[in-house]
């Protein structure tokens, strides 16, 4: 957020008739976009929290149509956010929560008459959902005090917990996922995993480099995928290169694309990773593995925004957030000249560190559900006895969540036909003596 911007919101000013409607109800959106448009509002549509986040700091508004569920962020923590970063919008909540605190607009009669509009458009099987709005004030009495004119409005949908309210449009699945973050890639309820998922969701709705540190296994890509699809560039691509698995030779090439005959074997024009992921986010795995000459590169790319193909003279300006992954001590290698300590510097604007599964013991069982059901398809989900969860909870899992999945891949074929795996079954390391 800029200063200028933080200085109106701070002053209570905002940008008349301009409202957020932030709901994932595309459908809902467009009514209300109708509806207010009709009476000169501009409108700006969110189908997220992060969105609806950027969108705060992008922009200044006067109002924000807030939904009682979002797909990624607790509305609670939305909510909270607004009131505190910007207390000069009039924030309405769709589901006819009453919000005593805060400013109310001077045109929220306004705002209250498009709800209405869209409340009596909505087909017959969503009217449960705007139960509590069905009670709304009656349209000769718009013209009265907005600032009690949601009080009317009957008993207000409760925000519990921290995934809030799932109403009655298809959301009944959000108790089911694995985590209160909202995020469903990550499993585990540890307190060093909501962490992790706090700070994923702060830094991903903006275009932020971000370098996520972690030991081998832990799931940093799982990291940077949950980045991404919590971004505003998540309908974009998302280009995977890993600087340890291509040979120094070519990944310069592989980077940055190459054009016919730029060396030998380059027949034909090649596309690089960095462009092909043009609007969307590049995700370079093992940095640290990054010869030192094409850092200098990269660098440059990531300050300018440009890039030349190998063998061309041309260059292109490319719009691309790059999250940067690495299980060594990048910055100890910078200081001993290992790795460039600029291009540390500027990847690591938004350091992540993602915790080894041995810090984290209590999401152990909960990892191994999520696995053996995945495993599960197409064939009798297993379960593993007391005596197996206790051998995996006293294990030190050097190779963190990634080995967890292997051991009880193994265990599954070693269990053959029973249902349950055994503590026997559990196996860390060469298997021997199989029964």
């Amino acid at each position: 957020m800029n200063g200028t911007y933080g200085a109106v919101a701070e002053s209570g000013v905002s940008n008349s008739r301009t409202v957020i409607v932030a709901s994932t109800d595309a459908a809902l959106r467009s009514r209300l976009r109708s509806s207010l448009n009709s009476l000169r509002w501009q409108v700006r549509e969110a189908s997220g929290g992060a969105e609806t986040i950027a969108l705060l700091e992008e922009m200044r508004v006067e109002a924000l149509m807030l939904d009682s569920w979002l797909p990624d962020l607790d509305v609670a923590e939305v909510m909270g956010q607004v009131r505190q970063i910007h207390p000069g919008i009039d924030l309405l909540r769709m589901d006819g929560a009453v919000e005593p605190e805060g400013v109310r607009s001077p045109r929220r009669n306004e705002l209250l008459h498009a709800l209405r509009e869209a409340q009596e458009l909505l087909p017959q099987n969503d009217t449960a959902i705007w139960a509590a709005a069905a009670v709304a004030v009656p349209r000769a009495s718009y013209g009265g005090t907005h600032g009690n004119a949601l009080a009317n409005r009957g008993p207000s949908v409760p925000v519990t917990g921290t995934l809030g309210t799932a109403p009655e449009r298809g959301r009944q699945d959000v108790a089911a996922r694995p985590m209160d973050t909202g995020l469903t890639e990550l499993v585990g309820r540890s307190t060093c995993m909501a962490v992790l998922g706090e700070m994923i969701r702060l830094v991903a709705p903006r275009s932020t480099s971000v370098l996520i540190e972690g030991e081998t296994g832990t799931g940093k890509e799982v990291v940077a995928k949950a980045l991404h699809r919590l971004s505003l560039r998540s309908a974009k691509p998302f280009a995977v290169l890993n600087c340890a698995a291509i040979p120094e030779a070519l990944l310069e090439a592989e980077l940055f694309g190459h054009t016919r005959g730029a060396f030998t074997g380059a027949v034909q024009a090649r596309t690089g990773r960095i462009e092909a992921a043009h609007g969307g986010t590049l995700f370079l795995d093992e940095i640290g593995e990054m010869p030192l000459a094409l850092q200098a590169k990269m660098l440059r790319f990531l300050e300018c925004g440009e890039l030349q193909r190998v063998g061309d003279n041309e260059t292109l300006r490319v719009d691309v957030r790059v999250i940067a992954a690495t299980h060594q001590p990048l910055e100890r290698k910078a200081n001993a000249k290992e790795f460039r300590l600029d291009l540390y510097h500027r990847l690591a604007v938004f350091p992540i560190e993602v915790p080894p599964l041995r810090e984290r013991r209590e999401d152990i069982e909960e990892l191994a559900d999520h696995f053996l059901e995945r495993m599960g398809h197409g064939a009798p989900r297993k379960r593993l006895t007391v005596e197996g969860v206790a051998k995996l909870l006293c294990y030190d899992w050097p190779g963190n969540v990634r080995e967890l999945m292997h051991v009880l891949e193994r265990g599954v074929i070693l269990s053959q036909n029973r249902m349950e795996i055994e503590a026997d079954d559990i196996r860390f390391g060469r298997v021997t003596n199989v029964s």
